[in-house]
This record gives C-alpha cells, sequence and structure tokens, in this order.
C-alpha cells in the first residue's frame, strides 16, 4: 500500500519465498522481530504526516496557556501518532499479505518471506490500538479533554480501512489521502476541542494532505498496474492507464497547492515564512512530475520520497516558524 517503500527484487533465482503462517520463524529473538516489525512499519515515512499534526497542533495553541501544559500534550500527540501509524502499517501487512505474497515486487516482505507470523502481526497490531487508545484517555485525564478518547476508536477503524479499499474502489487514493489528513484535525482537536471551529485554514490544510497523499499513491500505484489487474485489484493507474493516470495525480497536486495557498489567504497569522513555504512546495510538485516525465519509475525514489518528504517538512517547519514568530 501507499505508505510502504519500494521493497527490493524477490530472491535471486526466483525462488519461492517462505510464507510465515502463525507462528513465524522460532529461531528469532525479541530484538531481532522488533528490528522486523521496524523496518516493515518504515517508521522513516513518519515524515510525511507528522509535520502536519506539529502544525495543527500549534495552529490550536492561543499561546496563553503554560508551554509545559503545550509541550506535554504535543508529546502525548507525537506518541499517538506513532502507534497509530504502526496500527494502520501492520493492519495493511496483514490483510495484504497473500497478495504480497504473489507480487514479486513484494515478495520479501516480512509474512510472505516468513520473518513474522500472520498472527504475530496482528497481536502486535491490536497491542498498538490499545497504546493509542490509552494515550488518548490521558488527554481525559490530565487536560479535561474527552475528544481523543471519543474519537479514538473511528479513528483506528478509518486509518486501517483504506488497507482494503483498492479491493472494491479506485478511488483507494483518497481513502488513504483522508487517512494522513487527520493528523492536522485530530492534533488540533486534541490541544483545544473548540478549534476546529475558530480556526478555518485547519480544514483547508487537511484538505491539501488529502489531495496530496492521492496525487503521490497514484504515482506509487505505477508500479503494479499489471499485477493488480490480474488480481483484480483497483487503482486509477490500472483503470485508466499509465498516461491518464499521471494526468490525475498532476491535477489532485494542483489542487493540493490551491488549498495550501487558500490555507496562507485564510489565517492572519501566517506571513512570509508560510507563503515561502506554499511557494517552495509548488516547485517541489512541479519537479516531482518533471522527474517522473523524464525518468518514469526510475526516478519513482527521488520524486515519491524524497521530494514529498521535503514537502511535509517545509510546510511543517515554515508553518510553525510564523506561528511562533
Amino acid at each position: 500500500m501507499p505508505v510502504t517503500a519500494v521493497n527490493p527484487a524477490p530472491r535471486a533465482g526466483g525462488s519461492t519465498p517462505r510464507r510465515g503462517g502463525d507462528g513465524g520463524p522460532s529461531s528469532a529473538g525479541l530484538g531481532a522481530r522488533l528490528a522486523v516489525v521496524a523496518g516493515e512499519i518504515k517508521l522513516a515515512h513518519s515524515i510525511f504526516a507528522l509535520p502536519f499534526a506539529v502544525l495543527g497542533a500549534f495552529l490550536a495553541w492561543d499561546g496563553a496557556r503554560p508551554w509545559r501544559s503545550f509541550a506535554a500534550q504535543m508529546a502525548l500527540i507525537v506518541a499517538c501518532m506513532f502507534f497509530a501509524r504502526t496500527w494502520a502499517m501492520l493492519v495493511n501487512r496483514w490483510a495484504d499479505a497473500g497478495f504480497d505474497a504473489r507480487n514479486p515486487r513484494t515478495a520479501r516482505r516480512a509474512i510472505p518471506a516468513g520473518r513474522l507470523g500472520s498472527s504475530e502481526v496482528a497481536g502486535l497490531a491490536l497491542a498498538c490500538a490499545v497504546a493509542f487508545v490509552a494515550l488518548c484517555g490521558a488527554f481525559l485525564a490530565w487536560f479535561a479533554n474527552p475528544w481523543p478518547l471519543a474519537l479514538s476508536i473511528p479513528v483506528l477503524a478509518w486509518i486501517a480501512f483504506y488497507s482494503f479499499t483498492k479491493r472494491f474502489t479506485w478511488a483507494a487514493h483518497l481513502f488513504v489521502g483522508s487517512a494522513l489528513a487527520l493528523s492536522p484535525l485530530a492534533a488540533a482537536l486534541a490541544v483545544d476541542p473548540l478549534t476546529l471551529g475558530r480556526v478555518g485554514a485547519l480544514p483547508l490544510i487537511a484538505s491539501m494532505v488529502l489531495l496530496w497523499v492521492a496525487g503521490f499513491d497514484v504515482i506509487y500505484a505505477l508500479q503494479d498496474v499489471e499485477f493488480d489487474r490480474a488480481e483484480g485489484l483497483h487503482s486509477i493507474p490500472s483503470r485508466l492507464g499509465i498516461g491518464p493516470a499521471m494526468w490525475m495525480a498532476r491535477g489532485l497536486h494542483l489542487l493540493a497547492f490551491a488549498s495550501l495557498a487558500a490555507a496562507w489567504g485564510l489565517d492572519a497569522r501566517f506571513g512570509w515564512l508560510f507563503g515561502a513555504a506554499v511557494m517552495l512546495v509548488g516547485a517541489l510538485l512541479i519537479a516531482e512530475h518533471v522527474v517522473l516525465a523524464r525518468r518514469g519509475k526510475d526516478g519513482l525514489d527521488l520524486a515519491f520520497f524524497t521530494l514529498n518528504g521535503v514537502v511535509s517538512v517545509v510546510v511543517g517547519v515554515l508553518g510553525v516558524a510564523d506561528l511562533i514568530s
């Protein structure tokens, strides 16, 4: 699925990967198993959502409450992000294990390759979900904010749901975009439950994340066009073909840029730093599509991972700098 990395090619010689089954390899110690899990969830790719969560939290903070209280909220938000994202990634790996085993690009992922068992991954996912709910409860206990706990189960359900959408709709890209778009909204709600009604830029930033992620997820899906068609899986590239899919990704990114520019214009707290971020994001998105047009799939690492990682950091860092300056 889209928030994962491009995986290495299958084993040399085309050998069939061993299925993990329910138990996983008995010889692997706890440290080795946790290392495998860390590799599967691609912690580095938290960079796609975390800066937007931080920006959402700062948009909700009015500066009047003590910094120490806000810092504690931020620590909880980051911890919640970690467990929620790990839950979603592990559900994805568990749900897609059968497809991954048949796809040469993904056959060396942990479950089909036998490094982790299906039940083991499911158990770890459940543990992350419990940890997430418990951390959401801390907002009620420490800050008298019931909303993170009240919405914790619906949020977990929604961010896991995207893993199943490619089975029935080509709009799966929008579902994964919406999962990441929750990050600025949820962080703002955790800091101040009233913030969604008074900070008009927040829905626009969430819209930007949804459209931006959906656009680069369309690009990611270019790798599996033939496999998706053979397996009856849905994506814009498998439905429309590579050329139209590329134009669809460009359109989504154009709308993402427009949403970000609108957020800049709507919130008076954003000044020239956030304006610079908007311009840089526009340039980065253009560069992404130029790289893909010239290099095709060979440019995917640069276009998908590097440039999009820079997009999120630029928006988060310059946006927060503007708010506190």
